[in-house]
């Protein structure tokens, strides 16, 4: 049997190209692995060889997304591939958004399989796990050994045409339905579940309902015309030119501003940098998506005791939620010991 032919996407870092400072590179081609694919490469054996390793930055394909996506399938097209291998993206939102997009644009224009590696919490997982086998990976690099040989063993069965299976192979289920026979009907499995557990007994459910975090609300306040407000959003509300560089999907940071001085955002002053929304009325007006104006006039009215100095903003767009804990943590942190009462937090 002939090797398989792979093409590899890489990252900025993973292609051993620099850190953030470089998420802005175009797409390039170096010839045979880079980085990890030296692992992959190793496991692959007489399977398959890399014949080619495409690089971009996140940024940068993040911010283009569509015309990019198509630059590097062209890219892979010119090596003929008969796999494609993106990542593993662990938990970085940017990277796993940008291997999805490239597993959807070879799903669609070369039909061939795409095998990845991410998080739970990637947004590439649930924004792209129909076009590429997904497998389940650790939040980080630490990860890497256990990616890749998830990653190869799928290789290896849909290079031999063995069925696959998402329990027993590790990966994300595709959305795909298979039609079976049991010998019980669904009625008498789903009385069998309940009776288990009622009894506290172990079992399995065979329609998982999503996992999502339950957060107390937190006490009134008590008198809002003594009350410190403060402004946070993630509809990327950041001043003209985004001197941030906060991400429009996928965010790796958020800013702070001051708008101390500031009675209404206009056109001349802010933007949004958010790649989820028509920008156009929030670049007009960014009071739409951040009312500084109206709570202007509600501390002028007295209202409101005070407006706090400053501002957080981010883009929710794609971000993972690991990022957005550590915002909220981090922008919580410096509520509190400004003394801000309240938040009102705004999105798109």
């Amino acid at each position: 049997m002939e090797k398989l032919r792979v093409v590899h996407y890489l990252n900025q870092f993973f292609g051993q190209i620099g850190g953030e400072d470089k998420a802005h590179i175009a797409p390039m081609v170096k010839e045979g692995f880079v980085g990890p694919g030296m692992a992959l490469s190793n496991q692959l054996g007489e399977i398959g060889e890399i014949v080619a390793t495409v690089i971009c930055g996140d940024s940068y394909f993040n911010e283009n997304i569509d015309g990019v996506a198509k630059e590097v399938v062209e890219l892979i097209k010119g090596y003929n591939p008969d796999i494609v291998v993106c990542g593993p993206a662990f938990n970085a939102g940017r990277y796993g958004v940008a291997c999805g997009a490239v597993a959807k644009g070879v799903f669609d224009k070369l039909q061939i399989p795409v095998v990845t590696a991410m998080y739970q919490e990637n947004p590439g997982v649930e924004m792209y796990s129909k076009y590429a086998y997904v497998v389940k990976a650790a939040d980080s690099a630490r990860g890497m050994g256990g990616a890749i040989s998830d990653m190869v063993n799928i290789i290896k069965k849909l290079a031999k045409g063995e069925e696959l299976n998402p329990e027993r192979d590790n990966y994300f289920p595709r959305g795909i339905r298979k039609n079976y026979f049991t010998e019980k009907r669904g009625s008498m499995r789903a009385v069998e579940m309940l009776i288990k557990k009622l009894k506290g007994e172990e079992f399995v459910t065979e329609y998982p309902m999503p996992d999502f975090d339950r957060v107390a609300p937190n006490q009134p306040v008590t008198d809002l015309k003594k009350a410190k407000i403060a402004l946070v959003t993630s509809g990327g509300i950041v001043p003209k030119g985004n001197p941030d560089r906060i991400e429009s999907s996928s965010a790796s940071k958020f800013g702070k501003y001051d708008i101390s001085s500031i009675a209404d955002l206009t056109e001349e002053t802010h933007e949004t940098a958010h790649g989820g929304y028509d920008p156009v009325y929030a670049n007009e007006d960014s009071d739409r998506v951040l009312p500084v104006d109206v709570l202007r006039e509600l501390e002028k009215e007295g209202e409101i005791g005070s407006l706090h100095h400053y501002y957080y903003s981010t883009v929710g767009n794609g971000t993972s939620v690991a990022n957005a804990k550590a915002f909220a943590k981090a922008i919580g942190e410096e509520l509190v010991k400004d003394g801000v009462d309240a938040v009102i937090l705004t999105s798109t």
